[in-house]
């Protein structure tokens, strides 16, 4: 085998089709594009879904649901978390750098799971009652 000798396998490479070259082509004439009509002229493409007039399908069928932009922005703490925190004084960017929160978040919640053994201060993080409650129960406090 040389180099001057390779060819591509049997079947490999296909001829392109020639329109519009007479009658023994197969091809000629209208040149496969029928007689007439939208889709025969040049340019003549419509829309995808486009379905000549008719109410397309995307528009008859009902919408549903509903996408929220705000999804993933607020983040629910656990007692159980805050507890294991090394600080007493605990803010959003606390959270943030202890790995609480992630980056895409923009509030955070405190919500009554776990237990609170310490007097903690929490400073502009929310808070559910039963949360609330067992922070001030524990000696510590909510500063809004």
């Amino acid at each position: 085998m040389e180099l001057n000798n390779l060819k591509p396998g049997v079947g490999a490479k296909h001829a392109k089709r020639r329109v519009g070259r007479g009658i023994g082509s197969g091809l000629g004439k209208t040149s496969g594009r029928g007689h007439k009509g939208q889709k025969s002229r040049t340019g003549g493409f419509h829309k995808v879904g486009f379905e000549g007039g008719q109410m397309p399908l995307q528009r008859r069928l009902p919408k549903r649901g509903f996408k929220s932009l705000s999804a993933g922005k607020s983040v629910e703490v656990s007692l159980a978390d805050l507890n294991r925190l090394p600080v007493n004084d605990i803010d959003f960017l606390t959270l943030l750098q202890a790995g609480l929160v992630s980056q895409r978040a923009n509030q955070a919640k405190v919500i009554l799971a776990g237990k609170i053994e310490r007097a903690i201060t929490l400073k502009g993080v929310g808070a559910t009652k039963g949360a609330r409650a067992a922070i001030e129960a524990a000696g510590g406090s909510i500063v809004e």
